[in-house]
């Protein structure tokens, strides 16, 4: 997904001259392109993500349009009172990309895991927070943050190797909108909620529930702020039943979001079962799939509570 963010980013950018690339010594092997394309809008800062962001703040005050790019954590946490005080206060037209969300740097360690981000960047005013699942979504959401949103975006990436979730030719098949969530499989048994590359054990699960009779809707939430509430109560009206997966703590993220819309719009009789990485520092150390397993995030573990809900 990384090498498709990049390679979108190059093309927007050879058409918007406003589109400037701000990193802390990180990156290579993906970045040289529009490094090598655009040498006078394209700034190394060192190790220093605060600085970073604020150099990409100060861009974007003069009327341009910034990305900052890191991998797991150290763009958002490790620099989150810049974007705070910097990006957000001014509502500056930044754009954050993390790669590697999630687990994906899993055999790093804690240090490079990112797994409360977007709980803390959707707390913050003027934030739009942006989870694609697959390389097309991941193209079609690169298009969308530069094209059709002025403002600060967190565009949570994957890392490498991720399977494509959607049966499309291209990107512009998805007919892809910020806030506007995408049903991948239809079903009226039970909703399955998910965000990002996570998604494709959700399918996998999904498919094999349906061999045991147990029809489940599969729901792309692509975008957890500003969420689609219309397509989560849709979900629980029609479904009843609503699981929520994702690849982040359990606190604050895509299943907070998606309780928090079934309280406000008062889907109270809904079952609701949020499948997420616990309320813990993830200390284990091994590949993105060996701790999905561990914390049973894989499609065995998320069919297994298909069946649950559904008794």
């Amino acid at each position: 997904m990384r090498t498709i963010f990049n390679k979108a980013l190059l093309e927007i950018a050879e058409k918007d001259p406003r589109i400037h690339m701000v990193l802390a010594d990180i990156g290579y092997g993906e970045i040289e392109g529009f490094a090598k394309a655009f040498p006078e809008r394209y700034y190394n800062c060192g190790v220093m993500e605060q600085h970073m962001t604020g150099v990409a703040c100060g861009i974007a005050m003069e009327g341009n349009v910034a990305v900052t790019y890191s991998i797991a954590n150290f763009p958002t946490l490790r620099c989150l009172e810049q974007i705070r005080n910097d990006v957000c206060y001014h509502n500056a037209n930044v754009k954050i990309v993390n790669i590697g969300g999630g687990v994906s740097y899993g055999p790093l360690g804690v240090s490079h895991h990112s797994t409360e981000d977007i709980a803390i960047l959707r707390a913050l005013p003027n934030m739009v927070v942006v989870v694609p699942c697959d390389n097309f979504e991941a193209e079609a959401a690169t298009h969308a943050i530069f094209e059709d949103y002025e403002g600060p975006v967190f565009y949570r990436c994957g890392y490498k190797n991720e399977k494509d979730i959607h049966h499309v030719d291209n990107y512009k098949q998805l007919n892809f909108q910020l806030g506007k969530a995408i049903t991948v499989e239809e079903g009226d048994d039970c909703t399955i909620i998910f965000c990002g590359p996570i998604g494709f054990e959700a399918q996998k699960a999904v498919l094999a529930a349906r061999e045991k009779g147990i029809n489940c809707r599969l729901i792309s939430m692509h975008t957890i702020k500003p969420i689609d509430r219309e397509a989560i109560v849709k979900a629980a009206k029609e479904t009843g039943k609503i699981i929520t997966v994702e690849e982040h703590n359990l606190s604050g993220g895509l299943g907070s979001a998606v309780a928090e819309v079934l309280a406000d719009e008062g889907c109270l009789n809904v079952k609701m079962k949020r499948m997420a990485l616990p309320d813990v520092n993830v200390h284990e150390v091994g590949s993105q799939q060996w701790l999905r397993e561990y914390y049973h995030l894989t499609a065995p573990f998320i069919e297994e509570e298909i069946c649950n809900i559904c008794k």
